[in-house]
């Protein structure tokens, strides 16, 4: 069982803030955890600098200070910092695997652009093998309450048991979305209430709010959004290719949605 939450630190204003969200949840879940900046080797040469002008003393720094701010702000949080010499995506991929989830800084709010993500970020949603938690440095307060997109007619069991276990961790409401509906609303409300159903009795202590939405699905379920302090969605397997697909939903959610983002791998 994995006892850690990790989160990719950088020189970004956007760690912090994922840090901070993800030293919440460790201790939310009673984990520990554990901060990861990823360096690559240095040159021969750059290891001949002075200590104080060598890149990785300021990677270090990085840590550390990190680390005591932490400490200070959540007594008892159980905390790591390690600076791994390999590049960026192998690092964390590499330590998503041994960790319940995977929290990252994201710099992608508010632009039609699809590459404001940036390479690291999509490589990593794309090909993670444990959820991957995507933080805004400008996320609105936190709440309770999480939404879930809900995939009709077959939906993804992974994001709706990761939302309903979120949601009763932090003693919130769960709203559930189905957007780019299509076929006749009785219909798609019944399947809706069907694929929540085995979840509610689970989970009878969670209230759960039921959302259809005839808009296009990216638009329909960052619309919904609103007054969640956490959207999760699913991720399909991800085929090879040099820039990795994440699918318009997950996309736009993570462009557009004013909470932080859960990306969970399926099947």
């Amino acid at each position: 069982m994995p006892a850690s939450i990790t989160v990719g630190v950088d020189g970004f204003p956007e760690s912090p803030r994922a840090a901070h969200w993800a030293a919440r949840e460790a201790l939310l879940r009673d984990l520990r955890l554990r901060l990861v900046h990823a360096w690559p080797p240095l040159s021969p040469a750059a290891r001949t600098l002075p200590h104080e002008d060598a890149p990785d003393h300021w990677a270090q720094r990085l840590l550390t200070d990190l680390v005591g701010e932490l400490h200070d702000a959540y007594p008892g949080l159980r905390v790591t910092a390690e600076l791994v010499p390999q590049a960026p995506v192998p690092a964390l991929l590499a330590a998503a695997r041994d960790a319940e989830m995977l929290v990252l800084g994201s710099r992608g709010r508010g632009t039609p652009g699809g590459f404001l993500l940036g390479s690291t970020g999509r490589h990593v949603l794309a090909h993670g093998e444990r959820p991957v938690i995507m933080v805004h440095a400008d996320d609105s307060p936190l709440t309770a309450d999480v939404a879930v997109g809900v995939s009709l007619p077959e939906p993804d069991e992974e994001p709706l048991r990761f939302a309903f276990d979120a949601a009763a961790r932090r003693g919130g409401a769960l709203r559930a979305v189905h957007a780019g509906a299509s076929g006749p609303r009785d219909e798609e409300a019944d399947a809706l209430g069907e694929a929540l159903r085995p979840w509610r009795e689970k989970y009878p202590g969670v209230p759960v709010a039921e959302t259809l939405s005839a808009e296009r699905a990216p638009l329909g379920v960052v619309h919904a959004v609103p007054g969640s302090g956490l959207l999760v969605l699913g991720r399909a397997e991800t085929e090879p290719g040099p820039v990795p697909q994440l699918g318009s939903v997950v996309h736009a959610a993570v462009h557009h949605a004013p909470c932080p983002v859960a990306v969970v791998p399926c099947g």
